[in-house]
């Protein structure tokens, strides 16, 4: 196994560097730098998407047929490492990465031809109705009700969690359209026009002081039948498929980029003692240790982009990934927490704000670890559960 890149990826590395340095300005690059969530807000991700695309890079996961770059394995991964590692703002995934692929396999070809070239331009700005209240890891369980009428479906029911429902103009949703069979058999994936009449939502704020979710309320919402993709009562298996896109990524980078901003902070903090955090031995004992488990992510990642670029089936690739690299993000969250300290109470929501004047309360390095701790509490929950991840590794890798 080669781990080593080739000259032509090393070419590549530049290349995207070179790009990230000329066409990421200062306010988007402060808008990523002050990301505590895996969704920047539109009025920064709209902006960078539309950069991608003018230069045809916006969606690399994408067949080269349909808008996609036409990039290896390979050159995927060192994009989305070179992108984290710059702090780029962060795109919506619910398109590109999401929607889309479902449209392109089991769409329409005017379901393709309509959604796929708005997806790419960012006119479209999409959302995901999946959970429900008491339908969240048990997706199955869902009651949002869809009736047939003639050419319509008639809607009625709620998402809950919905991310940037209150910025987009269009949803994929599951819906159930029979409760007869087993409860997988009676779902129906559907898109929506959210400003169809009888749509509501209503704001959750979380516990980090951030408006990124919302409750969306279906009152006899009609939508076309054509708005269907797949078959009636398929919804379970496209759903299924998405999935497969939703885990996984390129985290070494990203993480690599937490670890130096907790050093940073444990350079300007002082600990109990009145040295500086970084010379204790208790904490630069627990940075050593995230470092190690960093670097093992980082080899993971590189030993599955060999061998795909190989040829070879990487397996439950996606689910290890998942796994360690959300888990591990909590544990730097945790490690960033405990350096900032009594710094911590402070409630600054206006400092996380791209070109704010706010003198930050605390070390400027610090400002983002409470609102990254908070939020990042769902990232070993959203996109199937870790305890299911275990449960795909247990089976694929263990075979048990």
């Amino acid at each position: 196994m080669d781990l080593s890149m080739s000259p032509d990826d090393a070419a590549f590395r530049d290349e995207v560097r070179s790009f990230l340095k000329e066409s990421l300005t200062p306010i988007l690059a402060e808008a990523g730098s002050l990301d505590t969530s895996v969704f920047t807000d539109k009025d920064y991700n709209i902006p960078w998407h539309k950069i991608l695309y003018a230069k045809g890079w916006v969606a690399p996961s994408w067949p080269k047929e349909y808008g996609g770059t036409g990039w290896t394995d390979m050159q995927k991964y060192i994009f989305a490492s070179e992108c984290n590692r710059a702090q780029t703002p962060n795109l919506s995934p619910m398109a590109l990465r999401m929607c889309g692929p479902v449209i392109m396999k089991f769409g329409t070809q005017e379901q393709k031809d309509f959604y796929l070239p708005r997806m790419l331009s960012g006119e479209d700005y999409w959302c995901q109705g999946y959970s429900e209240p008491g339908s969240g890891s048990d997706l199955a369980s869902l009651q949002c009700k869809a009736v047939r009428d003639g050419d319509e479906y008639v809607i009625n029911g709620t998402k809950l969690w919905t991310t940037h429902a209150h910025f987009a103009n269009r949803m994929f949703c599951l819906v159930r359209t029979d409760n007869s069979g087993k409860p997988q058999q009676g779902i129906t994936f559907v898109l929506i026009d959210m400003n169809t009449p009888g749509i509501k939502i209503e704001p959750i704020i979380t516990m980090a002081g951030d408006h990124e979710v919302n409750q969306v309320f279906f009152d006899d919402v009609r939508i076309p039948v054509a708005n269907r993709v797949g078959k009636e009562n398929d919804g379970w298996t496209v759903a299924k498929y998405l999935l497969e896109f939703e885990r996984g990524g390129a985290y070494a980078a990203g993480l690599q980029v937490s670890l130096e901003k907790i050093e940073q902070l444990a350079q300007a903090v002082n600990a109990d003692t009145g040295t500086r955090l970084i010379d204790e031995d208790a904490f630069a004992t627990k940075l050593t240790a995230a470092t190690i488990e960093v670097k093992a992510i980082e080899v993971t990642e590189h030993r599955i982009m060999s061998a795909m670029s190989a040829g070879q089936n990487p397996g439950p690739a996606s689910s290890i990934l998942k796994t360690r690299g959300t888990e591990m993000k909590q544990a730097l969250d945790t490690l960033a927490v405990e350096a900032i300290g009594f710094y911590a109470n402070a409630f600054q929501p206006a400092a996380l704000t791209p070109g704010n004047n706010t003198l930050p309360i605390g070390p400027k390095e610090g400002i983002t670890a409470v609102g990254s701790y908070l939020n990042n509490r769902a990232s070993s929950i959203y996109g199937g559960s870790n305890e299911v991840q275990r449960n795909i590794m247990a089976k694929l890798v263990l075979g048990l």
